[in-house]
Formats: C-alpha cells, structure tokens, sequence
C-alpha cells in the first residue's frame, strides 16, 4: 500500500498526462526527491516518444487504471490539457493518491470548489507545481531575503511573465480558453502564488483585471494580454502577462519580479538579463549599503524533498493546502473579471 511504501521513508509515483512540458520538470524534481517511478499513460505517441527518450527509466502503461489502482503509488504527477486536470485530481484523490499537477491545476472557481471540497474530504494532497517560484532558484533566494529583513517590510509586488507564442508548435488546445483557461488564469497564477507568498497573507483580493486580443486576430478565442491588481493589508501589486515576446530574445520570455520594501528593494530577472551578464537567475538587491547582485547559482530547490516529506509524513511543509487554492482562486476570480468587463465595454 501507498502508506507502507511512505511509512519505508520513499514513495512510488506515476505519471498521467504529458500535453505541457512542465511535466519534465514536475519529473525531475520527483526524481531530486527521492521518487520511485512507476510507470506513465499518455495516448499521443509523439508525445510518449519524447517524454520516454528523457525518461528510458520510466515504462509506459496502456491504461490509466493500472496507475489509478495500484496500491504502492502514493502520488500521481500530470501536465494533461488544463480543461481536464481538475476531474483527473479528483479521480487521484478518489484512488486515495496525492497529486501533483502544473498550473492552471483547475479552470473555474466552480472546478476550483469541487476540487476544494474532495480534497478536504479524502484529506488527500492537491500540490500544484507554481515553478517560477517553487522552480527558480532566484525567486527562492529572495524568499529567504525577505525573511530575513532585507528590505524591511513588503509593501508592493510588481510580477512580469512575457512568453512568446510559438504558433506553429502550439496544440488546438493550448488556443481554446475552455481547455487552456485565459492568461491570468493560467499564466498568471504564477505571480499570484508569489505575491501571496511576499505579501505573506491569504487575505487578498482582485482589485482590477483586464484581457484581451491585441495582436492574433487570426486566433479569435486566444486572449493575448492580461493584467490585474492585488490587495492584501498593507500590501499591494501588480501583474502582467503576455505573449508577445519577440523572437530577437534568446530566451521564451523576460520573467521578471520586484520586490518593495521600506528599506529596499529586490529585482528578479529570472530567465535573462537583457543588460548583457549571461545564464539566468539574475538577483539584484538594493539596500542602505548599496546594491548587490546576488549570485544564486548554488540555491537548493526544496519543494521536491518538501511534498515527499509531506506525503510521508501529512504534513505541509512545501506549501499549505490553502496557499495552492488561494493562488488559482485569485487568478481564476480574476480572469472572471476581466472577462466580465470585455463583455461590458463591447
């Protein structure tokens, strides 16, 4: 049984659905931790042929089922198509298995009630893998800054997520927002993980939020373009989102966070730095005594070793079950807005 395996101080997990690449970091960071894998389902071969090649170790199943119903697995991992994750989390914590899924983990609030109150009946783990901050060793660093005192006390976020779109490699699906949500559904759930986690509160709310289709006409139910404004006590920010990043940066997008405090300030450049210094991670903080980049080559990722800590022993060290909720509810109540106002400005 699941507890058996957790109770030897491992844990066994499979996979189901590989339609994002996240998955391969999701993978990776069980494997960091520790993990056993079982066995994965896929049914797009093209797919199973480029998850199986980074992953020889890993055998492919004909039947979801046999990951669902064996007893040894403690954790299902999934990057399957955002529409269909909330069901499949649903059916995990059914099995009695804890999940692991990328973001968006649901599409609608309704979805995100459901999924709220299974997991509060089976008492079962519902992890989604927010990686630019849990993934990112420069975000993590700063986290440790701030509780630190680094910067005195947080009063302002201002997150940035550009991606580029890269049409002809998308799915159907990834431009359909019944299956793929909109920007700051999806997207932006990143930078509302992170700013629950700077603020250091759940007591946040959508102040403002706008999407819309700016340069894909061609592309009639893509949302290209999202914004939106938090408020916590004491604490405010603001977020965008896109697709527009040109093809002339060498990198999918210019993830970038800043970090107010009264007595300084924190920039993250987490996949670039467009002044020139090369890798990524970039750490900049500005303080009384001057400014400081901050190498974050060496920071550890704990959010693996953290959630196998968790399944073993139940508890919540790599993130509350209310901070992962908290986070898509905020990016889902906001793509609901903005949504709202489009249709009243038409």
């Amino acid at each position: 049984m699941a507890e058996e395996n957790r109770a030897m101080g491992g844990f066994r997990f499979g996979v189901i659905g590989i339609n994002h690449n996240h998955i391969y970091g999701q993978v990776r960071a069980m494997l960091r931790a520790g993990g056993e894998p079982v066995g994965f389902f896929a049914p797009e071969d093209d797919l199973a042929a480029e998850f199986s090649k980074a992953f020889p170790q890993i055998p492919r199943v004909d039947d979801r089922q046999r990951i669902l119903e064996d007893r040894s697995i403690a954790l299902v991992v999934s990057s399957i198509v955002p529409g269909d994750r909330a069901a499949l989390g649903i059916e995990v914590m059914r099995h009695g298995k804890d999940f692991l899924v990328d973001k968006p983990g649901m599409l609608t609030l309704s979805e995100l009630a459901e999924v709220r109150k299974v997991q509060a009946e089976t008492g079962r783990i519902f992890s989604i893998l927010y990686s630019e901050h849990f993934e990112t060793r420069s975000t993590v660093k700063a986290g440790e800054l701030v509780r630190a005192g680094a910067i005195g006390q947080v009063v302002n976020t201002v997150g940035l997520g550009p991606h580029r779109i890269r049409k002809p490699d998308r799915p159907d699906w990834f431009f359909r927002t019944d299956r793929n949500g909109g920007p700051l559904a999806d997207i932006a759930s990143h930078q509302c993980e992170q700013f629950l986690f700077f603020a250091d509160t759940l007591e946040v709310e959508v102040l403002s939020a706008t999407v819309g289709n700016r340069a894909n006409p061609d592309l009639p139910d893509f949302q290209d373009f999202g914004d939106l404004h938090l408020r916590a006590p004491g604490v405010t920010g603001y977020i965008r989102v896109d697709w527009y990043t040109p093809d002339g940066l060498p990198t999918w997008g210019d993830g970038r966070l800043t970090i107010l405090g009264t007595e300084g300030y924190i920039e993250l450049r987490k996949y670039v730095d467009i002044d020139g210094h090369p890798g990524t991670d970039h750490l900049l903080l500005v303080d009384r005594k001057g400014v400081h980049r901050i190498d974050c080559s060496g920071v550890e990722l704990p959010f693996g070793h953290q959630l196998a800590a968790d399944i073993r022993d139940r508890t919540e060290t790599a993130m509350t079950q209310a901070h992962c909720f908290k986070a898509m509810e905020l990016a889902l109540a906001a793509q609901e807005m903005a949504e709202r106002n489009a249709r009243v400005s038409r």
